[in-house]
């Protein structure tokens, strides 16, 4: 198996980590190898499957395997901007999801964002961590937490105008781990750090650094307009700290129709309000965090690496 993703190690970013998961949790049943595109120049490329990742940015991939080897396994996996945007719009991303044997997307209401005539073909695949425990937290204060580079599509402009509708005095107080793809975002960024003192942006992290934060936070936060299924989502589900979650499909279909723990998207008083009611219950250990606590607890059996293997072994398996 060839696992094409449009980015490898050195952009460290969702595309790469799940295609390096994805290449782990495969290592037992297939040889794997990643590659940026296909062909890509192995001496001898004996491949039987291609996976590619992004219906866009593989299309050359997609296309030049669909021409060299059409009776051999083509699974093409969606990315949010692929879901949400680029199939839309982009006639090389719609010629990819023709071609492809199956369709794998991250979250159960991806399906419904495809053309009816190809759902027959798609698959979800929800995306998986290891558990952590989950800390004791003061009950003195209320720290919130986002993780999301500072670019449009992860909404960080609603967390910074919630910091601005909270005052520093209300005990709620909001880190912000993400490097500024956005250059006007940073500046915004930095210029709400400096006038609301109860918000830090941390610029990047590391990912063990970043999870140990998610830990120690009382509620992530994730305000994204535009999200194929966020992988932060389920680390935080995974060591037991509750969602607020922009209410779109890929947040949605990660957490559930029934989550409570939803606010529209750009709306950042409905964020500051979820906020503070978050806050409110601390002290006596119910409320809306002990309920988010617990629907997220029932979600994470969905986010198990086993569960991811057995899904991607079944899509397999229809193929061989």
């Amino acid at each position: 198996m060839c696992i094409v993703t449009p980015a490898l190690a050195d952009a460290n970013n969702g595309n790469w980590q799940t295609a390096r998961r994805w290449a782990r949790l495969l290592s037992g049943h297939y040889v794997v190898r990643l590659a940026k595109q296909w062909p890509d120049g192995a001496a001898d490329d004996g491949t039987d499957i291609l996976l590619a990742l992004h219906a866009r940015r593989s299309a050359g991939s997609v296309a030049a395997w669909a021409a060299a080897h059409p009776d051999r396994p083509l699974v093409l996996a969606l990315t949010g901007t692929d879901l949400y945007r680029d199939i839309i719009t982009d006639a090389s991303a719609q010629r990819s999801l023709a071609l492809a044997h199956r369709l794998i997307v991250l979250q159960e209401q991806g399906p419904m964002a495809l053309p009816e005539a190809l759902r027959g073909k798609c698959r979800v695949v929800f995306q998986s961590s290891t558990r952590r425990a989950t800390l004791p937290k003061t009950t003195a204060h209320l720290r919130a937490l986002m993780v999301g580079h500072l670019r449009d599509e992860k909404s960080p402009q609603t967390l910074l105008d919630a910091a601005r509708l909270i005052g520093p005095d209300e005990g709620i107080f909001i880190d912000h781990v993400g490097a500024a793809l956005d250059p006007a975002l940073g500046e915004a960024a930095s210029a709400t750090q400096r006038d609301r003192p109860h918000y830090r942006w941390l610029g990047g992290l590391p990912h063990a650094a970043t999870r140990s934060r998610i830990q120690r936070a009382h509620v992530l936060v994730h305000p994204s307009r535009l999200e194929g299924g966020a992988h932060v989502i389920l680390e935080a589900a995974l060591c037991g700290t509750p969602v607020l979650a922009s209410r779109i499909d890929g947040n949605v279909g990660m957490l559930g129709a029934d989550y409570g723990g939803y606010f529209p998207p750009g709306d950042a008083a409905a964020l500051a309000a979820l906020l503070r009611r978050a806050r409110d219950g601390l002290a006596h250990g119910t409320g809306l965090l002990t309920t988010l606590q617990s629907q997220c607890a029932l979600r994470s059996a969905l986010f198990e690496p086993a569960a991811e293997r057995a899904a991607l072994l079944r899509l397999l398996a229809e193929l061989a």
